[in-house]
């Protein structure tokens, strides 16, 4: 039996149905209350329980050898650091001590290109260290704090294995996540601006067969970076207008200037609407103007990963969205 926490988001769903499609018998972890549409006609069996509560975790290990363990918040803006701790560090703690103690053969645990330390002059690998004394998000800290709880848990006898994530774009996205929403917002006309830059991107399905070659193949205590390619804004924006069939936005806004914006839009934001989610952060701004590359050659030659062209990834992903209603007018003229 294999245990998932996460499997509601959208690396735990792609996950969860690479799994499946293997045979894999599979027990997802969901909180009480939360909704259970994500996993509507799949054949898995649900767990209540979170994180934060230990006798649920160890109920949920019963009978579970192998642990995959997606779970976290995710958060784009600065505030509520202590939810943000309670939720991706400790809970991480607490889920490896429970899988200790279930005595399960191995754990893959999911982190974040920002756990990853920033070169500059080239790719990201594995051998990067975070660096606490550069700026970052709460959210990237956690992660890097998350992977600290990993090596803690080999230490004391634990197999886990580390499969780090970089910008996710794909199908399944019930939350939506950040890419997703800019996805739909792009096919529904709704994005009225983008600005210049780049990132690292995984297609969905790249990472959950990723961290299931982490499971079969990888090193204990070993990190593993899972991209597909590096993609530029305008570059995500010419596949956009060439999937959706309508046109990208006209506005193209230099970095410095949307800094300012997103300075003054997000003090409003986070007080007025805390909850409400915001695009153009000043972090967001920041990460994109980084333009950070990472390499996944350690994956590619000690897994065997072989990543696939991103774009059918946001193809995938506008072709989900459609399918659930989340895009207004599909175009039947796409190329």
């Amino acid at each position: 039996m294999i245990l998932l926490t996460g499997g509601s988001g959208h690396v735990g769903q792609n996950l969860l149905r690479e799994l499946l499609a293997q045979g894999a018998q599979v027990r997802a972890l969901v909180r009480p209350g939360t909704s259970r549409a994500p996993f509507e006609g799949l054949k898995v069996e649900l767990a209540e329980g979170d994180l934060t509560d230990g006798p649920s975790l160890r109920k949920a290990m019963q009978d579970v050898t192998h642990v995959y363990h997606c779970a976290a918040r995710v958060q784009t803006v600065r505030g509520r650091e202590r939810e943000l701790y309670a939720t991706n560090v400790l809970g991480t703690r607490a889920l490896l001590r429970a899988a200790r103690d279930a005595k399960v053969k191995r754990v893959v645990v999911t982190s974040s290109l920002g756990a990853v330390g920033h070169p500059g002059d080239r790719p990201a690998t594995e051998d990067d260290g975070f660096n606490p004394f550069e700026h970052h998000l709460p959210y990237e800290a956690s992660k890097a704090w998350v992977e600290h709880e990993c090596l803690k848990a080999v230490v004391e006898g634990l197999d886990v294995v580390i499969g780090v994530s970089t910008a996710v774009l794909g199908p399944y996205d019930f939350g939506p996540s950040r890419m997703g929403r800019v996805i739909k917002d792009f096919a529904n006309r709704k994005l009225g601006a983008y600005i210049p830059g780049g990132f690292e991107f995984v297609g969905a399905q790249d990472l959950a067969r990723g961290h299931i070659l982490a499971m079969e193949k990888g090193q204990t205590g070993q990190r593993y970076i899972l991209s597909s390619e590096f993609l530029t804004v305008d570059a995500l924006m010419d596949l956009l207008e060439k999937i959706a069939a309508v046109p990208k936005p006209k506005l193209r806004l230099p970095p410095a200037v949307m800094m300012g914006v997103a300075h003054v839009s997000t003090a409003v934001l986070n007080t007025v609407a805390p909850e409400r989610p915001q695009r153009f952060t000043p972090d967001a701004v920041r990460l994109l103007s980084m333009q950070r590359r990472a390499s996944c050659d350690k994956a590619k030659s000690e897994l065997g990963y072989r990543p696939t062209p991103i774009e059918g990834a946001v193809q995938a992903a506008y072709d989900w969205f459609v399918a659930h209603g989340d895009v207004a007018k599909p175009s039947a003229a796409r190329t």
